[in-house]
């Protein structure tokens, strides 16, 4: 059902998208001149030390049981570092059974590449190489988002004509020092604090109670839950803009999400590669003061109103961690996870009780688009990962088209399917005690994940046991 007889306010939302982003990146990548090297180093496999990875598969036949010893040799004289072994017998027609096929994954130097294969060939049959799964580089390790900050700088108000605070030196200098403060920012530095100004606090006033006095209508209620607890614990409220650093730990406390400062919007793949570690990249810097309802990138409204009270709830958070999705994809999987990121995080509905709320960050933060959304005038389509990353968006007005989810936990199965899908060489899981991505691209390494996972099944069956009791 959608709520009728709210009044038309003008747009609000802002015009800068994931989307737009992700297909800026895949057009950039794909009209360059020819792509990264072999050994390029935007790739995950790459030269290290003077090293590369290789693949190689040769035939050793029954006439040339000493072949395999000459191979050793080979290995030896060239200093190769052999890292896997398998056998298995011939697999060609002409092969007795007694042939055996080997595959092996070993490092050797750059400059004896070209030899070291010539020296293979000589003592063994069919020697092939096969060239190593590569993949864009990801970060493994929580400090390795250092390294995620490409910014998407088209709407910055040094730049673009038609920002509020493009001709207001004031407030570009102001810009330009909180942003400061999020480049020189490291993983394990305390989070920086701004003492906001009255100005700040006024903008932040009007917009705080504008959408305070939809949301118990609109917003769905684990939204209005975290809102209250943030309001509660963190210092929420009209009066004061709050800081990153009292919000991180309410959020970490809860459901393992973190702040990070970042200095504007960022690419769609170092976006997503963060919500991996369950990292928000968060803006501290303010709208501009002549228009508080409207803001044409990401702020600390957007942020810490539309995003922050969702990330406090626990399924909600899971599924944010879409971001595990993203790791090593292709720029047009990318594309693809922030169309659905724009339809779900940024502007999803869902149902409650029979009612269609707003749990997207655009439109919570958004008051005229937050009513528009749950008005007669949109249309809704039922939540499908493999239409919805494929839908057209809107990011100049309001979106013709929402999806509604059945519910959260519907919404992060169905995502899970779909990235079952996702083409990787291998598959990816998160250690939250080490805040680390493990690659599952080895046997004792799923071996090792399916321990863990046993164990814990261990505990559940324990727990309801002795619940039956």
């Amino acid at each position: 059902m959608k709520t009728e007889g709210l009044p038309a306010v003008p747009f609000s939302g802002r015009k800068q998208s994931l989307i737009e982003d992700a297909r800026r990146d895949r057009s950039s990548s794909t009209s360059s001149s020819p792509g990264p090297s072999r050994l390029g180093d935007n790739f995950v496999f790459e030269e290290k030390h003077g090293r590369v990875p290789l693949n190689i598969l040769f035939t050793l036949s029954n006439q040339k049981n000493a072949g395999f010893f000459k191979t050793g040799k080979i290995f030896e004289t060239f200093e190769a570092k052999l890292l896997h072994i398998e056998s298995r017998p011939g697999r060609k027609v002409k092969n007795s059974s007694s042939d055996l096929e080997f595959f092996l994954k070993c490092e050797v130097h750059s400059s004896d590449l070209e030899v070291f294969i010539n020296s293979l060939k000589k003592v063994a049959d069919d020697v092939r190489t096969i060239p190593e799964e590569k993949v864009p580089w990801f970060p493994k390790q929580i400090k390795d988002l250092d390294r995620c900050n490409i910014l998407i700088t088209k709407f910055d108000p040094e730049m673009d004509c038609e920002h509020p605070g493009y001709s207001d030196p004031e407030y570009r200098k102001r810009r330009a020092y909180i942003s400061e403060l999020a480049f020189g920012y490291k993983q394990e530095d305390p989070l920086p604090t701004v003492e906001y100004t009255a100005e700040e606090v006024a903008t932040w006033r009007e917009v705080y109670l504008k959408l305070r006095s939809v949301y118990p209508g609109l917003a769905c209620r684990q939204f209005l839950d975290g809102l209250q607890q943030l309001e509660a614990e963190c210092g929420y409220s009209e009066e004061r803009i709050p800081q990153l650093r009292d919000i991180s730990a309410f959020l970490k406390e809860r459901t393992g999400f973190q702040l990070r400062p970042v200095a504007g919007l960022l690419s769609a793949r170092d976006f997503l590669a963060s919500l991996a570690f369950r990292v928000f990249q968060c803006t501290q810097y303010i709208r501009h003061s002549s228009a508080p309802m409207h803001s044409p990138e990401p702020d600390c409204c957007h942020e810490l109103l539309g995003h922050i009270p969702m990330l406090a709830d626990k399924e909600f958070a899971q599924f944010s961690q879409i971001g595990l999705a993203s790791l090593g994809a292709s720029d047009e999987e990318i594309e693809k996870l922030s169309t659905l990121y724009w339809f779900t995080v940024e502007f999803g509905l869902c149902k409650q009780n029979g009612t269609v709320k707003a749990y997207g960050a655009g439109l919570l933060s958004s008051y005229g688009e937050l009513v528009y959304a749950l008005s007669n005038e949109p249309e809704y389509k039922t939540f499908n990962p493999e239409e919805t990353a494929v839908q057209p968006y809107q990011d100049q007005t309001y979106q013709p088209v929402y999806y509604v989810s059945e519910s959260f936990e519907d919404a992060k199965i169905k995502m899970r399917r779909y990235a079952a899908n996702i083409k990787r060489p291998f598959a990816v899981c998160y250690d939250p005690f080490t805040c680390r991505v493990e690659i599952l691209d080895q046997p004792n390494k799923i071996k090792t994940a399916l321990s863990q996972m046993r164990e814990d099944l261990k505990t559940l069956q324990s727990a309801l046991e002795k619940l039956s009791l």
